[in-house]
């Protein structure tokens, strides 16, 4: 296991993983679609990339031309282990077999999962996001469950995950990604986005700390990695309008929150909400709580409450 900290000065020297934390937050966000800026800011990343020659997104589908309009869940997850004694959240630990049922269940009923750039995409450009009912896996903070555990789950299915990694935080007894890890993640066609730098609480934030916590993670991320990091998850699902500005300044295409819901192109796409699944959710208890949140309203305009994320 690479040292958090040894990680974070990889990467501001052009090297190095990330790593990760879990922490607080459930509820929050308003909306309004903007497809047109959505639509400038992938353009513009579509023009740094090609200049550069950086790999693309997870996309790989040709637009029909005829923006998509389908809700789709976004599933939240965390460590993909039972809870050691002691843990501080012990519902955030999905035992990998009791994973395994879920995705099982998922499959059954339907379910394919895909990413939140083929969302971004069938959503501006129609990019179709093949048969059946598409489902969006997120992982946050960055543990290495995800990569031992979720990883070999998904691939049996052909499916992949969206890692929403931060960069420093996860005590190195919980285990953190290496590079490595992170690398094969991606490698096995998983989107990476961010949590930002250290899972810290944006709305408390000044302007240099919030940039930093924001721009400079996806900038490390992208020179790290070669890949996009379009997406921004708020830590502990904390967001204000000042936090919201300044992921649209960093370049995000969108974030997502915890406020429980479907995520649709008719929402802001920087108030995304997503179901967090739980320890000890059985997989007909899955299967109804996304049922469910269908007929949620949209996230508030802004979010300071407890939670997890």
């Amino acid at each position: 296991m690479v040292v958090v900290a040894v990680l974070l000065i990889g990467l501001i020297a052009g090297g190095g993983g990330a790593t990760s934390s879990q922490t607080s937050a459930t509820n929050a966000s308003q909306t309004a679609h903007h497809g047109a800026g959505r639509a400038s800011a992938r353009a513009g990343h579509a023009k740094v990339f090609a200049a550069s020659g950086l790999p693309r997104s997870t996309v790989t589908g040709v637009g029909t031309g005829k923006p998509g309009s389908a809700t789709v869940p976004v599933l939240m997850y965390h460590v993909i282990n039972p809870p050691p004694s002691g843990a501080p959240f012990p519902g955030l630990y999905v035992p990998s077999d009791e994973f395994a049922a879920q995705m099982q269940a998922l499959k059954a009923a339907g379910w394919h999962a895909v990413t939140m750039d083929q969302l971004e995409a069938y959503w501006t450009r129609g990019v179709p996001l093949g048969p059946g009912k598409p489902i969006v896996l997120t992982f946050d903070n960055g543990y290495t469950s995800q990569y031992e555990n979720a990883l070999p789950i998904l691939k049996s299915l052909g499916w992949v995950g969206d890692e929403n990694i931060q960069l420093t935080g996860l005590p190195p007894s919980q285990g953190g990604l290496t590079d490595a890890q992170v690398r094969g993640l991606i490698a096995a066609g998983w989107e990476l986005d961010t949590q930002g730098i250290s899972h810290a609480d944006l709305i408390t934030l000044d302007a240099a700390q919030l940039e930093y916590q924001v721009a400079t993670a996806r900038h490390l991320l992208q020179k790290r990695y070669d890949v996009p990091v379009n997406w921004f998850c708020y830590p502990s699902g904390h967001y204000d309008a000042t936090v919201v500005a300044a992921v649209k300044a960093a370049g995000f295409v969108g974030s997502t929150t915890v406020i429980p819901g479907w995520a649709s192109p008719s929402e802001d796409p920087y108030r995304l909400p997503r179901l967090r699944v739980l320890g000890g959710t059985s997989p007909s208890a899955l299967l109804g709580q996304i049922a469910s949140a269908e007929s949620s309203g949209p996230p508030p305009a802004s979010y300071g409450g407890a939670g997890t994320a």
